[in-house]
């Protein structure tokens, strides 16, 4: 039986009200990223960082109010599916020419998964491959300006240049001494490559809009001459007292700019016609970035979701390996598990909690979007969340079956759906995060070579002291830029914290985590008499916020060497003065600077204060 033209009609009705939908949502998201220029020259930290926690809500609430105007004006969960096969496909008409439709087809997957029954996300409802090409998509509007601008210097003209790709952004607010930072960048450009020869295709290509985070902007562009390219990222910061900028440092390198759009920041705040132009100009400049963290680092995660669902199961196409219990200790509260060749873990939350843990699932999954809304400051994993994720049964060896049945029984479904007629497991939710190596081994391994016998001074017994030094200042730093965003991690032991691939030690255990201003600091009291000193209970009231310094060095410092380093570099994380005064700072709603790379990059680290001084 062939459709009716009636029901095309309301097909096609379909297919336009879920594109208005997402055309509200994009326009309301390029409206909270574009304001974001106006807050930075008028130095408003505190609604920037309202601007990043508003705008994560925007997709999930411009979905609710599709569904709401589906339903009162098409009843679309009655609708028949051959009706929606022809939605799909009026979709895709409407996708053709359109700037973002790679953003528009996941809002169709969003809304559809939300309408049809589970059981049809297997077929073709929904894009499971993108439909519409997003290569060479050009903004046609006559007032329109390009993804990045190009600059063509010759060796006189290099300074001046440099000069003009600032004063290009049209910054309403004054620079301390421009021209002296971009001599500063000039000196970085000339030791990074010499004085080269400019090749006749010398140019600096820049991405059109600045990005926005914390208390900084970026500007950030390639630099190509002859056959070589430099990517570059130049951070603009405001001098103490928010009265002038300065050109902060000059990031250059995959690398540098991999820590700076790394998973363990917040989203940027940037205005983008053609997003996926910015995906790939990006991606070029950090071909090991997948281009899902991509998306995410520019505030657009429900298409990192799709990014990753895609790589994802293509990567199950092309792999044997089975699931597996992750290496390390485990959690009280998070089953964690993963899949060898993959750079991922994949975390569910266990049906019960063993004492002292007193928490629910609600209020797990409450401290997750804590973090996920939260500045992460680089020391917070962020997370993928997902729910009525189907895996093939055969992937997951015996064991990690029967442990999720034994811990976590609700989150867990073995069924025949599969459209193959393959066995398949269902997991209710489910959080994904990037891999790394859980500090306590990174630590273990260093022990194991030697690193904490100070008599072996064979060559590999000293790079594992260094790497178990590097750890330990790390993972004090990284306490001290949770500090900084207002966060008290709760549980602070080693295996709980990470190490990237980059050396940076980033926090990842969020069931126990509290805003610093909500926790009351104190230090031990004296003992009343000698009982008291001698008990091994403790004999003083403790309150549920109340936190005592003093007491995390016999948790966390038995071995003595690793005291030592810790009490060198961090002997102020025990005490409890410390936490309180800077308690204080934030309650008085200063903000720290947080900053993206390292201390050594910056050329103004007398002008602008580091996030937490020791003097503190």
């Amino acid at each position: 039986m062939f459709p009716t033209r009636l029901d095309s009609s309301v097909a096609y009705d379909i297919a336009k009200a879920m594109m208005d939908g997402f055309n509200r949502h994009y326009q309301l998201f390029r409206t909270a990223s574009g304001r974001a220029k106006q807050r930075f020259e008028a130095a408003d930290w505190a609604g920037q960082q309202r601007a990043q926690r508003n705008r994560i809500e925007y997709y999930d609430l411009r979905v609710g109010e599709c569904l709401t105007s589906l339903e009162q004006d098409f009843k679309a969960g009655e609708q028949p599916m051959d009706i929606w096969q022809q939605v799909k496909l009026h979709y895709i008409g409407l996708l053709v020419d359109h700037h973002q439709p790679d953003l528009a087809e996941s809002f169709f997957n969003s809304v559809t998964t939300r309408i049809l029954h589970s059981s049809y996300f297997h077929n073709d409802f929904i894009f499971i491959r993108p439909a519409v090409s997003t290569e060479y998509i050009e903004n046609g509007e006559p007032e329109a300006y390009p993804t990045y601008r190009a600059y063509y210097p010759t060796s006189p003209q290099m300074q001046d240049v440099l000069l003009q790709i600032v004063l290009d952004f049209d910054l309403q607010c004054e620079f301390e001494d421009l021209t002296r930072d971009v001599t500063l960048v000039m000196g970085v450009i000339h030791g990074l490559v010499g004085k080269f020869k400019l090749q006749t295709n010398c140019q600096f290509q820049v991405l059109t809009s600045l990005f926005f985070r914390n208390k900084g902007a970026y500007i950030v562009g390639n630099m190509i001459n002859g056959f070589n390219e430099y990517p570059f990222a130049l951070p603009l910061l405001y001098t103490p007292g928010d009265k002038q900028l300065v050109i902060d440092a000059m990031l250059c390198g995959a690398d540098e700019l991999h820590m700076l759009f790394g998973f363990a920041h917040a989203y940027f705040l940037v205005d983008m016609e053609i997003p996926s132009a910015y995906v790939q100009f990006l991606h070029r400049a950090m071909p090991l970035k997948p281009r899902n963290e991509i998306y995410n680092a520019l505030g657009l995660a429900k298409q990192g979701k799709t990014l990753f669902y895609r790589d994802f199961l293509h990567h199950l196409r092309h792999s044997r390996d089975k699931f597996r219990i992750s290496p390390g200790i485990k959690g009280m509260v998070m089953l964690v598990f993963d899949l060898p060749s993959y750079p991922y873990v994949f975390k569910l939350i266990k049906d019960f909690y063993p004492p002292p843990k007193e928490t629910s699932r609600e209020q797990i999954k409450g401290k997750y979007l804590l973090v996920k809304q939260h500045d992460r400051v680089g020391r917070m994993a962020d997370t993928l969340e997902y729910s009525l994720v189907a895996f093939p049964r055969q992937r997951f060896t015996d064991e990690l079956i029967a442990e999720i049945q034994k811990f976590a029984p609700s989150q867990i479904e073995i069924s025949d759906r599969d459209r193959d007629g393959q066995t398949e497991v269902i997991l209710q939710h489910v959080y994904i995060e990037r891999r790394m190596i859980p500090l306590n081994i990174y630590l273990q391994e260093a022990f194991d070579a030697g690193g904490a016998d100070p008599n072996n001074t064979s060559p590999a017994a000293l790079y594992a002291r260094e790497q178990l030094e590097r750890g330990v200042i790390e993972y004090g730093n990284a306490l001290k830029d949770l500090i900084a965003a207002n966060i008290f991690p709760g549980d602070m032991l080693w295996k709980n914290f990470g190490v990237t691939r980059h050396g940076k030690v980033v926090f990842y255990d969020y069931d126990e985590i509290e805003y610093i201003t909500d926790c009351i600091f104190r230090k031990v009291p004296t003992p009343r008499c000698e009982e008291d000193e001698m008990s091994g209970e403790v004999w003083y009231t403790v309150g549920p916020k109340d936190v005592f310094p003093e007491t995390f060095g016999p948790f966390l410092l038995g071995n003595p060497m690793v005291r030592e380093m810790f009490m060198k570099h961090h002997a102020n994380l025990l005490d409890a003065a410390y936490w309180q005064k800077n308690k204080d700072r934030i309650l008085t709603g200063h903000l720290f600077d947080v900053f993206p790379y390292e201390q050594g990059k910056r050329f103004h680290q007398q002008r602008i204060g580091t996030a937490l001084p020791d003097a503190l």
